[in-house]
């Protein structure tokens, strides 16, 4: 063998030495040229935190949700006429929405479209018979209009309802106090009072009454 072959057999060992030399020691990157991980469990782009909570995004109201808020907000600013578009406009995707055609007809009689407002509360019972708010709001419409008759037979089927809501009684009341009805509504403010004696209305028209 000659030196020259000798050098070049002594080249190549030196370097396949050096080879697996550094690749058993472990130096070489993980997972990665620009990435030195810090445990086993490390991922690129990943979690590895096993209890990382993540916020759930509230759900997107519906549209009659929105529309419902708006009018809530219009209502809150005395802006029934807003309220009203927001609520028309609910009322065309979900006609028989309950919740919408209460908050309606309470925006019909601020802005005195009473005939509209009473259509509407007839609606409901024709969904709930048997809700008595929605009564007592009917009975209220139908006195504005001059239907005292049947506005006392809703007034009674709310209490017929609801026998121990102070302000159905009141309700009543007043409607037979502006019928001239004085004793009957003194009868009914005396038990509107019994019921809720923070009610200072029915206080103050018992003593009007039992002074007249």
């Amino acid at each position: 063998m000659s030196t020259f072959q000798f050098l070049l057999l002594l080249i190549t060992a030196v370097i396949f030495i050096l080879f697996f030399k550094q690749l058993f020691s472990g130096s070489f990157p993980k997972r990665g040229l620009d990435y030195e991980a810090n445990n086993e469990n490390d991922q690129i782009g990943g979690i590895s935190q096993m209890d990382k909570t993540f916020s759930t995004p509230e759900p997107m109201l519906s549209r009659v949700g929105q529309l419902i808020n708006m009018a809530d907000t219009a209502i809150g600013n005395e802006n029934f006429n807003e309220a009203d578009k927001a609520l028309s406009s609910a009322l065309i995707l979900e006609p028989e929405n309950q919740e919408v055609l209460f908050k309606y007809g309470f925006v019909l009689i601020t802005l005195e479209r009473y005939t509209e407002a009473k259509e509407t509360y007839l609606e409901l019972l024709m969904l709930d018979e048997n809700d008595d708010q929605v009564h007592v709001a009917l009975a209220n419409v139908l006195h504005k209009l001059g239907e005292n008759d049947e506005a006392i037979v809703h007034h009674e089927k709310a209490i017929q309802l609801d026998g121990n809501y102070a302000p159905h009684y009141f309700n009543y009341a007043n409607t037979l106090y502006y019928m001239d009805k004085k004793e009957r509504a003194l009868e009914l403010y005396k038990r509107a009072f019994e019921l809720d004696n923070s009610l200072e209305p029915a206080k103050k028209m018992i003593k009007e009454l039992s002074n007249g």
